[in-house]
């Protein structure tokens, strides 16, 4: 039985830090990239940062480029999102998710992942994370 297990968030100061975590089983898990995703209160779900640990290849939207890294610890099948820097616009649930196949980037000619939430199969509950300004 494949399972997302969200630890961390709560609530932040402005600029400050936060790190969530997300620990796998039920599937191999250096064959999936594991997404992080986050949806605002009356906002549509958006993708963060993804990770594919077949060619170690990473991703992040725009806005959180340079604040939030990606990491994973593959002796205990974990991802990482480290958050710093964080703003108030980063108020929001987060989930992290497992991809349901394998995407191939052309332009990194390596296994990598996407952002879109229709490629994920399985999903964690959501953590809050709540930012203020």
């Amino acid at each position: 039985e494949v399972q997302l297990v969200l630890s961390g968030g709560g609530l932040v100061q402005a600029g400050g830090s936060l790190r969530l975590s997300c620990a796998a089983s039920g599937f191999t898990f250096d064959d999936y990239a594991i997404g992080w995703f986050r949806q605002a209160p009356g906002k549509e779900r958006e993708g963060v940062s993804c990770f594919s640990g077949t060619d170690n290849t990473k991703y992040y939207t725009d806005s959180v480029k340079g604040r939030f890294t990606i990491s994973s610890d593959n002796a205990k099948n974990t991802v990482y999102l480290q958050m710093n820097s964080l703003k108030a616009e980063d108020t929001a649930v987060y989930y992290c998710a497992k991809i349901s196949g394998h995407y191939y980037d052309d332009s990194r000619r390596k296994f990598g992942c996407i952002l879109e939430q229709y490629d994920y199969d399985y999903w964690s509950q959501g953590t809050q994370v709540t930012v203020s300004s």
